[in-house]
């Protein structure tokens, strides 16, 4: 995803000074030389694919917030049964309880290791990396199916003169 914006000056004998106003909108402030009639130049710039990749990139951050939601409780999952937590506490409770299904495809693959209480869940740990590389391939698929890498700029330019 990459935003760009392009200047073009008419004049070779101007410097020219970019304030950002807006996102959208770009002013060009000009100095001209003493032997020039322009005190001030604008030149606003519109990209009509801008909201195509604003909404792509709204459900690419869907996608990461759901997945991120996913790993997270996956992960205190894992840590709960590392350090042995008591399963029948109500916090325990409720984070097995939905976890269980999003580990389920990934029981029985590996062995876990258990040591007074304290298990090493395997499954967990497969279950984490999965689903950290379903998130990228759907954020992937998301910015191919929505995204748009086409960058257009329509330009206007109103050039003010103050002397008289």
């Amino acid at each position: 995803m990459e935003d760009r914006t392009e200047i073009i000056e008419t004049t070779p004998l101007r410097t020219t000074e970019v304030v950002e106003s807006t996102p959208r909108v770009t002013e060009v402030v000009t100095t001209p030389r003493p032997v020039a009639s322009v005190d001030r130049s604008e030149t606003v710039a519109y990209d009509p694919y801008e909201n195509r990749r604003h909404t792509a990139l709204r459900l690419n951050q869907t996608v990461w917030w759901i997945f991120g939601l996913i790993e997270g409780l996956i992960a205190i999952r894992f840590v709960l049964k590392a350090l042995g937590a008591n399963p029948s506490a109500g916090f325990a409770e409720f984070i097995y309880g939905i976890t269980n299904v999003l580990v389920a495809p990934f029981v029985g693959l590996f062995g876990n290791p258990q040591a007074q209480g304290s298990v090493l869940e395997l499954t967990s740990i497969v279950a984490l990396v999965v689903y950290g590389l379903v998130a990228w391939l759907l954020g992937k698929l998301v910015w191919i199916m929505v995204g748009d890498s086409r960058s257009a700029v329509t330009t206007r330019s109103t050039s003010v003169d103050s002397r008289t």
